[in-house]
């Protein structure tokens, strides 16, 4: 059985996982060349859609999340668990695997 999403609204993500969905690269140089599809490296940069509500320790009580929606953080350049929906990729993330946080 197939579900086919709607929208990347109608996923939340459960315990401590993220959805974000990576940051394209520019395809224009400084300099104002356009460089081919084959030539743009992914960037390790992505944006915060949804968080989940953070996993329980030992005496069960909820671990607060180290990021919300909207914020701009490093994920690992491999990982996650990617997701397609329509043209869009996005991928879920543990909150621990999440790189860092950018502050702009």
């Amino acid at each position: 059985m197939t579900t086919t999403l709607k929208s990347i609204r109608s996923l939340a993500p459960l315990l401590d996982r993220v959805l974000v969905q990576r940051t394209k690269a520019e395809a224009r140089t400084a300099g104002g060349i356009f460089l081919p599809e084959s030539a743009v490296k992914e960037l390790n940069e992505a944006q915060v859609i949804a968080v989940g509500p953070g996993a329980l320790d030992k005496e069960g009580k909820r671990m607060q999340m180290g990021v919300k929606a909207g914020d701009k953080v490093l994920i690992p350049q491999y990982g996650g668990s990617p997701i397609k929906i329509g043209d869009d990729e996005y991928s879920l993330f543990r909150d621990a695997d999440i790189l860092a946080k950018i502050n702009e």
